[in-house]
């Protein structure tokens, strides 16, 4: 409300974050996805916003990709022409941002148990009207939200669930029917709203067949999510990782820079490798993604990425936490100062994102039904094969093939338990499987850098990666480790032939 009363259901944002805004949604990070197969230049244009920390517009630029991926492909033609151009906007002020609304207090992650109930207007009316509850409403100043509702006699769960549109504001200019009843305190992405919402006859449509509500809202929004959500956590990791590294360099103690002292060096290696590696694997998902959008992918593609996507979405979370943790240890009792750095509010930032879209144990029981109901590891394995076969460093080809198949041989194992009984063992095996993924994509880029930029410290990083996090091998078993990270580790790169400079490592990484 307003000060004298009225009802605004708004909520007021600093100049800093518009500003912010003006130059995140006017780099075309959402306009590009005009066409179909951009999704990856809209993920690396997003990345770069998050390596910024800017989680605040990062969600809200998630969702408003599901909204236009819905309103593509799902929509009928009046809604698609009313809403879509507004936003693919590049303007900031007269953009459209969209969100998804779905959990609800009773039921948090279990969808199936929405409460939240849409009835049509009139029978010859596609306007419905929606009541009941949201819980967690993220972005909740959106301009358009997809809701889901339960339809009458469509039946229990899912199956009960369409995906309504509904507009912040009504076509006559006044408010719909949406009440914001409180704002979350979150531990992090405090810079954007998120609330608990109150539906009261607020005017919708439903967008596809009602009984394939439950089914778009997860093609079409809910995983575009979670790979926009690895993508953040890979840009929290990496500026992590730059922080950590800078400081290192700088600052000095006991008479010299920290980046010289052995375990300095071993951790800014071990956060380098991580970051690296889950980039990768994330960017190779998004040009996969495209593929399957465009139909140039073979069928068993898209099974792929369906549970590629989740295992992604789960670990790039784990190994960012783990990356930010690090570098706050760098910075010592600096890092654990909010006005010193940015780390702390990267740490509490990626706390949320491990929670949004699925949690943990939610992702990897919708990969452990995948497997089970679709057989989904099969295309995964054999595509991971594929690529690490195709690696030229024999030692990255011979042990991760070999790590392959013992992945297997356990995944088989574990698939014939009941899955209940299988879910304790699920956790460690999937985490196994999607560093291989990562491993496979990061030896790839290896190859292109050394044999395009004779650069090969993507090649060394993978091998770190291998040693650590595929084969776990303690250091001391490792030859020339020491060695090995001082070089990963080092300052300045050999002077780079075409431009006759010096190049720091930090730039040759990208």
């Amino acid at each position: 409300f307003d000060g004298i009363g009225r009802r605004i259901e708004n909520v007021v944002f600093p100049d800093a974050y518009h500003e912010a805004g003006r130059h995140i949604y006017g780099s075309g990070v959402m306009a590009v996805l005009a066409e179909p197969g951009q999704n990856l230049a809209s993920l690396a244009l997003f990345y770069l916003s998050a390596m910024n920390g800017e989680a605040g517009h990062n969600c809200p630029l998630a969702c408003t990709a599901g909204v236009i991926k819905v309103l593509q492909n799902v929509a009928d033609e009046d809604l698609r022409e009313r809403y879509l151009p507004r936003f693919l906007e590049t303007d900031y002020a007269s953009r459209f941002h969209g969100a998804q609304f779905l959990t609800e207090v009773q039921g948090g992650s279990d969808v199936g148990a929405n409460a939240t109930y849409a009835t049509r207007l009139d029978t010859d009316s596609d306007v419905w009207l929606l009541n009941g509850e949201k819980w967690f409403c993220s972005n909740v100043t959106a301009d358009v939200a997809l809701v889901t509702a339960r339809v009458p006699a469509q039946g229990d769960g899912t199956r009960g669930l369409g995906m309504f549109l509904v507009p912040r504001y009504l076509e006559d200019g006044s408010l719909n029917g949406v009440h914001i009843r409180r704002l979350k305190d979150k531990l992090g992405t405090r810079s954007m709203a998120s609330a608990e919402l109150e539906f009261q006859d607020a005017v919708a449509y439903l967008v596809g067949e009602a009984r394939a509500g439950f089914k778009n809202m997860m093609n079409f929004v809910i995983n575009p999510s979670r790979m926009y959500n690895a993508l953040a956590c890979c840009g929290n990791a990496r500026r992590a990782y730059v922080v950590a590294r800078s400081y290192a360099r700088t600052r000095q103690a006991f008479g010299r820079p920290l980046i010289h002292f052995p375990l300095i060096q071993q951790t800014l290696v071990e956060m380098r490798s991580d970051s690296a590696a889950m980039l990768a694997g994330s960017l190779r998902l998004a040009k996969l993604w495209d593929e399957v959008e465009t139909g140039k992918a073979a069928p068993a593609l898209a099974q792929v990425l369906r549970l590629g996507l989740n295992l992604n979405k789960f670990r790039t979370a784990m190994l960012a936490h783990d990356v930010i943790n690090k570098g706050i240890e760098v910075l010592g009792g600096n890092g654990a100062i909010e006005s010193f750095s940015v780390l702390p509010r990267l740490l509490r930032d990626n706390v949320v994102y491990e929670n949004w879209e699925g949690p943990h144990n939610v992702l990897l029981a919708q990969a452990s039904r995948d497997m089970r109901r679709y057989l989904v590891h099969q295309p995964f394995c054999d595509y991971l094969r594929e690529m690490l076969r195709a690696q030229t460093q024999e030692r990255l080809r011979a042990e991760g093939l070999a790590a392959l198949e013992q992945i297997e041989r356990e995944l088989s194992d574990v698939l014939l338990m009941d899955e209940t009984s299988a879910s304790i063992f699920f956790r460690a095996l999937m985490e196994q499987l999607i560093d291989l993924f990562y491993l496979a994509c990061l030896g790839l880029e290896g190859m292109w850098s050394s044999l395009v930029k004779q650069d090969h410290s993507k090649r060394r990083l993978a091998e770190f990666f291998l040693d650590r996090r595929v084969l776990k091998r303690a250091p001391k078993d490792i030859p020339d480790y020491a060695d090995n990270i001082a070089r990963l580790c080092a300052e300045i790169r050999p002077t780079r032939v075409d431009r006759g400079e010096d190049v720091d490592d930090e730039a040759a990484d990208d």
